[in-house]
């Protein structure tokens, strides 16, 4: 099978992560798309809530998609969720499966600072999904992507199919997506709901219902909220 492996903190989970897990499934023909919420990430922010919260609204917010998938493999130790070590994990959990790394263009160009990047690009191949203020041409940035001559001539909107990639000096492939941009993002969630507005149609209902029921980010709340549980 051909699995996306799609990793964040999903603090919280929203439409704009499904649709572009739906849109790489659909693109590159993947059969799953693994959602793995990180369970102690290198870089914390202060307003990250228990893993515990962010896998249940993942799983909530992916529970009608019959393709995708929820993983808790980041929430089974305490030691630092490192990109590489998980996706080494994986290959041996999938040893007969193609594994896709899923990420935007702004996330290829810093593996360079991730842990052990060389080893990393080695391992599977890559969705490459675009992010606003990032284009494709971008990419030639990346010291690991071995550029085509074409790669500089490439429109900035542009649908791919899987027959279409670019090869890294690893010799994994990477495959460009055009995601449908959408103007949503966790931060921006977590202000509303700081400034006591509304998120409704941000993020799935269940998920909505779950961030009050169990008074996530209320901490970010500046004062009682009318109208909002």
């Amino acid at each position: 099978m051909k699995l996306g492996i799609f990793g964040g903190t999903f603090n919280p989970v929203h439409f704009g992560h499904l649709r572009a897990a739906e849109e790489a499934k659909e693109r590159i023909g993947l059969d799953k798309v693994i959602f793995i919420p990180s369970g102690n990430p290198p870089i914390k922010t202060e307003d990250l809530i228990e893993p515990s919260h962010r896998y249940t609204m993942t799983r909530l917010a992916t529970d009608s998609n019959v393709s995708f998938v929820v993983s808790d493999i980041e929430l089974r130790g305490s030691e630092k969720s490192y990109t590489v070590n998980t996706l080494q994990q994986l290959v041996e959990i999938y040893p007969d499966d193609e594994l896709f790394f899923i990420l935007g263009i702004d996330a290829f160009l810093d593996i360079p600072n991730w842990w052990q990047p060389e080893r990393l690009i080695s391992m599977v191949d890559f969705v490459l999904m675009t992010r606003p203020g990032f284009d494709f041409v971008d990419v030639a940035e990346s010291p690991y992507i071995f550029t085509p001559p074409s790669l500089s001539h490439l429109p900035v909107r542009v649908r791919t199919q899987a027959d279409n990639f670019w090869l890294l000096i690893s010799g994994k492939k990477v495959f460009p997506v055009e995601i449908t941009p959408l103007a949503i993002s966790s931060t921006q969630i977590r202000r509303l709901l700081r400034d006591c507005s509304s998120i409704r149609y941000l993020l799935p209902e269940v998920v909505e219902q779950y961030i009050y029921e169990h008074n996530l980010y209320k901490s970010e709340f500046r004062y009682p909220c009318p109208g909002i549980p």
